[in-house]
C-alpha cells in the first residue's frame, strides 16, 4: 500500500474523489457548519452514530461527497490508542471490498488539545496493519488491500517527521511479520542470513554471517550443542548499521533465531508444534528494526545479532544431562532440551561485549510462562539497568507496543544450581521467565542489559494466526530516542574488567 500525506481542510475533504472516506470523529463538540461536519453532526443528534472507539457509522455515496462509500469512525477523547481502535474497525470494515483509493481523515480532531503526531503515527500503523497480507507460499495471489492510501490533516506543520517515521517502522514491523509468518522450510538460517544479506544494500547497513568452522572457533559451544541435531546448518549473522561517529558506543540488539522448535530430545506435543515457525520471531524483529533504520538513517550505531539454528531430535541431537561450555567459559547442564533458546542466546550475549556497548537488548520468544503472566497485552522485560529499564517501558507505551519490567531478584537463581556444572539450563516451574532471564543474565554483565520476552506478543493463535510484528515498534521508537539523547536511557556505570 503507498501512503501519502495530504492537507486537507473539512470542506475539501468532502471534495475529494475516493472509494472510501473514513473520518475519524472526537466526542468534542463539532463547531463548523461546512456540509460534511453538519451531516456527522446529525447522525450523532438522531442516535444513529454515537463517536466512541470502534463505533461505525457507514453510508453509499452520500449528497455532496465525492467519496463512493463514507465510514465515520469514533474516536472517543481521541487518543492515539482511540485512534488506532478506530481504524482497526473502519479498516476491518474495507476488508474484501474493491475499494483502492481509501482517505483517512484526521481533520476533525481538535487539534489544540490531542497529540496530533502521535496519532498520525498511530492511524499509519493500525492501516499498514490492516493492509499486510502473506502471500509467499501461496499459488494464487491474495485479494488485495487498498493500493491507495491518503492521510488527511489540517495542517502538516509538524506533522512529516511523525509520519514518516511511523511509514518507516511500518515497512520494518511489514518485514518481521513476514519472516515470521514463513513456513520454517522457506525461512531456514540460511534463507533467514541471505535477507539480512539483503538489507546490506542499503546505506550504512554492514552484514557478516558467520558459518558453523567459524562459531566453532569462537568457542560458541552452547550455540552450537543446540543446532547439532538438524540438517539445516547453523548461521551467526552479524548487522550493523553505523550512523553516528565510530568513537560513539553502539546499542546491540540480539534476536533468538530458532527456525523451528521440535523441543528437541524433550519433544513437544504434536498439537499447535506448526506455530514454532515463530520461534525466529525475536529474530525477524531485528532484520526488521534494521529496515527501518536504514529508511530513517538516524545519527546513532546499532548492532544486530543473531544466532540461527533448529532445534531437532536426531542422533546427534542435545540430550538431557549433557554438560556444554559456553562461549564465556561457563559450562552449562541440560535438563531440558527444550529450553534452546537461552542456550543460542548466552553466546550471542558474549560475543556482544568485544562492541563495547552502551547498552543490549535481548529478544526472545523464550518463555511459555510469560504467557501465563502477561497474556499477549504486554511483553515481559527484564533488565539489570533501571534507567535502560524506564527507556523501554516509556518507548513501549508511545509506540503501543507496550512492555511490562518483571523483577530479577537473585533468589531466582536458586534454582539454576546444579552438581555437574555452573549452571542448569532450567530450573522448576515457578516463575519460569524469570528464572530464564536470570539464566540470561549470568552471560550479559559487562553492559547495561535488558531482556524481552516476547513469547505472548509475537504471534497469534487460531483464527488470527499470524506474527504480529512486535517489538519493532517499541524498539525503533527507543532507538530513536537515543540518538537524540545518546546520554539518556543508561544508568552511568563503571564497565567491568
Amino acid at each position: 500500500m503507498d501512503f501519502e500525506l495530504k492537507t486537507l481542510s473539512r470542506p475539501r475533504t468532502a471534495s475529494e474523489r475516493c472509494d472510501a472516506l473514513i473520518v475519524l470523529v472526537p466526542a468534542a463538540a463539532l463547531t463548523q457548519n461546512d456540509r460534511l461536519t453538519g451531516l456527522i453532526g446529525q447522525a450523532i443528534k438522531a442516535r444513529h452514530f454515537e463517536p466512541e472507539p470502534g463505533k461505525l457509522l457507514q453510508a453509499y455515496k452520500s449528497p455532496g461527497l465525492q467519496a463512493t462509500r463514507l465510514i465515520l469512525a469514533g474516536v472517543g477523547g481521541a487518543s492515539a490508542r482511540q485512534v488506532r481502535a478506530a481504524l482497526q474497525a473502519a479498516m476491518g470494515a474495507l476488508k474484501g471490498s474493491a475499494a483502492q483509493k481509501v482517505i483517512v481523515s484526521l481533520s476533525w480532531l481538535p487539534a489544540e488539545t490531542v497529540d496530533m503526531a502521535a496519532c498520525v503515527q498511530a492511524a499509519v500503523a493500525a492501516c499498514a496493519d490492516a493492509a499486510y497480507t502473506y502471500s509467499h507460499t501461496k499459488s494464487k495471489p491474495t485479494p488485495s488491500a487498498p493500493q491507495r492510501l491518503v492521510l488527511g490533516v489540517g495542517a502538516q506543520g509538524s506533522l512529516r517527521k511523525a509520519f514518516d517515521t511511523a511509514l518507516a517502522t511500518a515497512h520494518g514491523v511489514d518485514l518481521a511479520r513476514e519472516w515470521g509468518n514463513r513456513p520454517p522450510n522457506h525461512a531456514t538460517p540460511t534463507l533467514l542470513a541471505r535477507a539480512a544479506r539483503q538489507l546490506a544494500r542499503s546505506k550504512r547497513v554492514r552484514v557478516e554471517v558467520l558459518g558453523p568452522r567459524e562459531v566453532a572457533r569462537l568457542g560458541m559451544g552452547s550455540f552450537m550443542a543446540v543446532a547439532r541435531g538438524s540438517e539445516e546448518p547453523l548461521r551467526f549473522i552479524v548487522l550493523r548499521y553505523n550512523g553516528a561517529p565510530r568513537s560513539q558506543a553502539p546499542l546491540v540488539l540480539v534476536g533468538k533465531g530458532i527456525t523451528f522448535d521440535t523441543g528437541g530430545i524433550s519433544i513437544k506435543p504434536a498439537p499447535e508444534m506448526d506455530e514454532m515457525k515463530f520461534d525466529m520471531c525475536g529474530a525477524a524483529s531485528v532484520l526488521g528494526v534494521f529496515r527501518t533504520l536504514a529508511e530513517l538513517q538516524p545519527a546513532l550505531n546499532v548492532v544486530g545479532l543473531i544466532p540461527a539454528c533448529e532445534n531437532m531430535p536426531d542422533g546427534r541431537a542435545l540430550k538431557p544431562g549433557d554438560v556444554v561450555r559456553s562461549m564465556s567459559g561457563q559450562t552449562i547442564e541440560i535438563l531440558n532440551t527444550d529450553a534452546e533458546g537461552r542456550l543460542i542466546l548466552c553466546d550471542a550475549l558474549t560475543y556482544a561485549e568485544r562492541f563495547k556497548p552502551r547498552a543490549v537488548v535481548d529478544i526472545a520468544t523464550l518463555t511459555g510462562a510469560c504467557v501465563i503472566a502477561l497474556g499477549s497485552v504486554r511483553s515481559g522485560m527484564f533488565s539489570s539497568d533501571d534507567a535502560l529499564a524506564q527507556a523501554l517501558s516509556r518507548a513501549g507505551e508511545e509506540a503501543l507496543d507496550p512492555c511490562w519490567r518483571m523483577p530479577l531478584d537473585d533468589d531466582y537463581a536458586e534454582g539454576l544450581k546444579t552438581h555437574f556444572a555452573d549452571v542448569a539450563n532450567v530450573a522448576g516451574r515457578a516463575a519460569g521467565s524469570v528464572t530464564a532471564a536470570k539464566f540470561l543474565q549470568r552471560f550479559a554483565t559487562r553492559y547495561p542489559w535488558a531482556h524481552l520476552d516476547i513469547a505472548g506478543t509475537a504471534w497469534k493463535g487460531g483464527a488470527a494466526k499470524g506474527a504480529t510484528g512486535r517489538p519493532v515498534g517499541l524498539l525503533v521508537r527507543y532507538l530513536l530516542a537515543q540518538a537524540e539523547s545518546p546520554g539518556a536511557g543508561v544508568s552511568p556505570r563503571r564497565r567491568k574488567a
